[in-house]
């Protein structure tokens, strides 16, 4: 089929449908325009890697949130992002962003599916100070070098040191920051691992569309890069 559609590319035989669209500029119409019953703009770039992040604060409580501004962004050295944006309901930053400016360390714990239902439990509004892992009833488990807990249930587990915090370009009182954080220590569980790889059957990842949606594996296309 990969071979079919090369093909069909090189000799034109693929060519884009005409269609109707909405185009609108952001900083006009903001992100809900004309027609759109919702803010369109977590429906953009999907399926998105859910970052379940935890932290701790200063006075060791823990902290765990998931954000679908997250992803890899180097490899050598193994490198994430998250972005907390927004206030917290308290006031001021987020707990995240709070506790990563007092303990620079995070970890990502990788959300299955199987953890959709807790990991939702974990973005609710609550007040600070209070350890989202024992409110959501998640198992902690230590970390092998950063003061965060991981997330015991969670199959891949990258604990990272804050190598930058970064201001990003935000409109009105909320915020928006972005953290750089460099993976120290990887965990895999080789309840995911098949003849030397991650197998996504097993570690059924889950993903970040818009609205209230989520998602599984659906088809998985394996296709070589050319030579």
């Amino acid at each position: 089929m990969a071979d079919t559609f090369t093909r069909n590319i090189r000799a034109g035989g693929i060519r884009p449908r005409k269609v109707t669209s909405m185009e609108f500029d952001p900083a006009v119409d903001g992100m809900k325009p004309p027609g759109m019953a919702h803010s369109v703009y977590s429906s953009l770039v999907t399926p998105r890697p859910i970052g379940w992040i935890s932290t701790i604060s200063a006075a060791g409580v823990a902290n765990l949130a998931p954000y679908s501004f997250f992803n890899m962004v180097a490899a050598d050295p193994p490198t994430v992002v998250f972005c907390p944006g927004g206030s917290h309901v308290d006031g001021g930053p987020k707990d995240s962003l709070r506790n990563v400016m007092e303990v620079p360390e995070f970890v990502f714990n990788l959300c299955t599916v199987d953890l959709l239902e807790v990991m939702n439990l974990t973005s609710a509004n609550l007040p600070s100070g209070v350890d989202e892992m024992k409110h959501a009833g998640v198992a902690a488990t230590p970390s092998v070098k950063v003061r965060p807990p991981r997330v015991a249930a969670s199959p891949i587990n990258l604990e990272c040191e804050v190598v930058q915090i970064v201001d990003l370009p935000s409109s009105g009182e909320a915020k928006n920051t972005m953290v750089i954080g460099k993976a120290v220590q990887i965990r895999i569980s080789d309840d995911v691992i098949v003849d030397g790889m991650v197998d996504w059957q097993r570690l059924r990842p889950l993903g970040r569309l818009g609205y209230f949606d989520y998602a599984g594996l659906g088809e998985v296309i394996t296709l070589p890069r050319p030579g």
